[in-house]
């Protein structure tokens, strides 16, 4: 007859093989946060600019399967539950792309171009502006809705991608 011992690392094993274990454990860390979240706490404005960002990030977490984690940036980050419009989003970020790249996530197609598509020393990089996310001190730093941090009049950028 097995010990007790013996089932725990049995049942641990299948669990893991089965990728179930990660799964829960994950899911136990969501809840423990929805538990312990404080409501009443009131969180910053999201800014745009954060409402885009966190917005290519569900959208990577979603692609890879990292729903607790999706969920829990959700939760925490005041993102609106439903996702907004790849359409949309591609529009905000001045991004065009072609049918190849649609099928993975757009920060997937904004890395390769800054990886791939380099031409020349300085050819592959971008100016960054300074912040736009609001310090502690100063909250005039909240850009108004529909106005982006980087370079003004900067065409769009073509992103090529390939299904995995």
């Amino acid at each position: 007859m097995a010990t007790i011992a013996e089932l725990k690392s049995a049942l641990k094993e299948t669990l893991e093989s089965r990728g179930v274990l990660g799964q829960l454990k994950a899911r136990i860390r969501a809840e423990v946060f929805n538990a312990l979240d404080d409501q009443s706490e009131s969180r910053p404005p999201l800014s745009h600019e954060n409402l885009l960002i966190n917005e290519l990030i569900r959208e990577y977490l979603e692609f890879n399967k990292y729903r607790y984690t999706a969920s829990v940036l959700t939760a925490e980050s005041g993102q609106p539950e439903v996702p907004l419009d790849r359409q949309f989003m591609a529009n905000e970020l001045n991004v065009v792309e072609d049918p190849s790249s649609k099928c993975v996530p757009l920060l997937y197609g904004m890395l390769s171009h800054f990886l791939n598509d380099s031409k020349g020393e300085k050819a592959g990089r971008m100016f960054l502006r300074g912040p736009s996310v609001p310090s502690e001190k100063n909250t005039r730093d909240i850009p108004e809705t529909g106005v982006m941090a980087g370079p003004s009049g900067a065409g769009p950028f073509t992103l090529h991608g390939g299904c995995r």
